[in-house]
């Protein structure tokens, strides 16, 4: 089968492999569309591991059932989870399965950028969600990382009359304010340094924009009746991001580190300024657990979360290397989305 085999985010290769064998427990599934994740070009941290297969939201059909499974068929059509928990350690039982050490080492084999991918049994068995006729393989794409959105606004204490600031309008930033605008949040403020993200955030349910080159402390005041953000998610590495986000948390806010940064980045903080008196929370959030899979779909189904308008390129197999280039570039491209068959 044929195969984008990443060496780093400037040389990703067609390449063939043995399409995967499957054993009791597992499927095989043909991959009809896989997105491309901010994550997949953070080349420190993935250049090490190269040469590998990437990719982690995908749907696609499953073509081979193994022995002993059960709930699934042949031809259903499916999205899946590539990192799933125990559900039995102490992080499971504790309800923060995303700490598990089970769902930071299960994946699939041989990764999403591929034409056919071996689930495991146990992805089988916690990580595969049926799609409705109405969801479409690429809008099925967008469940894995809706499902991290949703675990990272509750933990940002998202709630309906308040005030959230976006900071970063790239795909994880928009399914932010799409999704705080939806949920009744009280004024969604976005930033980037680009015009085209500025407006696509306007577009998706922003109701003020800033360019993130201008003090945006001061911009928020102006635009939010002279008060600061209640909920802060950075969804940028930008150190510059994580600045002013503690420069425009309110009393009594939250931050919430969506995006990692580059390696070995450090921030000084003030505790006196930050924690003493003002009672600000700084947190993070990794990966969605299953119930947040299952409402993102819903979301998806319901036409809630306009995921398919937030697609800008649609390439095949044979051109993931561009695909990788403008995910990386994060300038005029906003999701893209790899479809393996063509």
């Amino acid at each position: 089968m044929r195969v984008a085999m990443y060496y780093k985010n400037k040389d990703v290769r067609l390449e063939k492999m043995p399409t995967p064998e499957i054993g009791p427990g597992e499927l095989l599934v043909k991959v009809e569309a896989s997105g491309i994740c901010g994550s997949d070009v953070m080349e420190w941290y993935r250049v090490h591991k190269a040469p590998l297969v990437l990719g982690h939201e995908i749907a696609g059909v499953v073509v081979e059932v193994g022995e002993g499974v059960c709930g699934y068929k042949v031809g259903d059509r499916i999205s899946a989870s590539h990192h799933v928990p125990c559900n039995t350690c102490h992080y499971c039982l504790g309800g923060n399965p995303t700490a598990c050490d089970t769902l930071r080492t299960t994946n699939f084999d041989p990764g999403g950028f591929v034409e056919y991918l071996r689930l495991p049994a146990l992805n089988v068995d916690r990580g595969v969600y049926l799609l409705p006729d109405e969801v479409s393989f690429e809008e099925a794409t967008f469940i894995e990382p809706l499902a991290c959105v949703l675990r990272a606004q509750r933990r940002a204490h998202v709630v309906p009359g308040k005030t959230v600031l976006i900071l970063g309008s790239g795909i994880g930033g928009l399914l932010h304010i799409h999704l705080a605008s939806i949920t009744g949040a009280a004024r969604v403020i976005a930033t980037d340094i680009d015009d085209y993200r500025l407006s696509t955030a306007t577009r998706f349910g922003a109701d003020s924009v800033i360019n993130a080159n201008e003090e945006v402390p001061e911009k928020l005041r102006e635009v939010n009746d002279g008060k600061l953000a209640d909920s802060i998610i950075v969804c940028t590495g930008a150190v510059s991001a994580i600045n002013q986000a503690l420069q425009s948390v309110e009393r009594g806010g939250t931050v919430l580190f969506f995006a990692p940064t580059d390696k070995d980045v450090t921030i000084p903080l003030s505790i006196n300024e930050l924690f003493w008196r003002n009672d600000i929370t700084l947190t993070t959030s990794y990966a969605g657990d299953r119930a947040d899979h299952l409402t993102a779909l819903k979301l998806i189904q319901a036409r809630r979360v306009s995921v398919r308008d937030m697609i800008t390129h649609r390439l095949g197999l044979a051109e993931a290397g561009l695909g990788f280039e403008l995910v990386a570039k994060a300038q005029d491209s906003i999701k893209v989305i790899i479809e393996p068959q063509r």
